[in-house]
């Protein structure tokens, strides 16, 4: 069983320096049709300008993970970690018992265009944490690879949650199938170009909300770039 979410139905911000996307409900966007999916609570589609970016603002009991698509985005928390995160690394902060952060786009002519994306925590009051990978394109190249996962399995940044998020990179005829629990949920999203997933086209900023399948079948891929979701229900 599948329902799709269009590009266009996604909740909307401009803020001048930030356009964003939201996926689910976010600040002034709320719709109570789009809570989250599973343990999912947000997905929001970033385009930072360049020399702009978020203040220094807190976050308690909630995993969050930035996905760069383009550019770099400079991170600095109150846990000490002063990082860059270029196009192709994952990050995941565990906000835990609370934690302080600033996002910026040094950049003086390149937008910054990133997933940010939060998943909520198989428990509450844990320690704050810092982990940052990079993911190659080779490793995405038609299949999906596993960029994070509780405990890190695998080599994928370590989530404090029952989720797994896979990214695969399709073109042509590059195929893969992720067997999937049917008692779990997954969840699709193009982050750009276009594939078709359990038979259903999708484009960029379109996403597949699955339950009760046994596998996402992704195919026809066009310079897509795809995140795949597997959650608690």
């Amino acid at each position: 069983m599948h329902t799709i979410r269009r590009s266009h139905e996604r909740g909307q911000a401009d803020h001048g320096w930030l356009q964003s996307r939201h996926s689910f409900s976010f600040a002034s966007y709320h719709d109570p049709q789009h809570m989250g999916w599973g343990n999912l609570r947000v997905i929001n589609e970033d385009r930072v300008a360049p020399g702009m970016g978020f203040g220094t603002h807190g976050h308690r009991d909630m995993e969050i993970i930035s996905y760069v698509l383009s550019g770099e985005l400079a991170h600095r928390d109150s846990l000490g970690h002063v990082k860059t995160i270029p196009s192709g690394d994952v990050q995941r902060m565990s906000a835990g018992t609370g934690v302080m952060h600033s996002e910026f786009n040094h950049s003086a002519s390149q937008a910054v265009h990133f997933l940010q994306i939060w998943i909520l925590p198989a428990q509450h009051g844990i320690e704050p944490g810092y982990e940052q990978a990079s993911v190659s394109d080779a490793d995405k190249r038609g299949r999906l690879h596993c960029i994070a996962a509780p405990q890190g399995q695998g080599g994928a940044v370590a989530l404090h949650a029952d989720a797994r998020i896979h990214a695969g990179l399709f073109d042509g005829d590059e195929s893969e199938r992720l067997e999937l629990n049917p008692r779990r949920k997954a969840y699709v999203q193009v982050a750009r170009g276009s594939v078709v997933a359990n038979g259903v086209a999708l484009q960029a900023g379109d996403a597949l909300l699955l339950r009760d399948e046994a596998a996402v079948a992704l195919a026809q891929g066009q310079d897509a770039e795809v995140l795949v979701f597997d959650l608690a229900p």
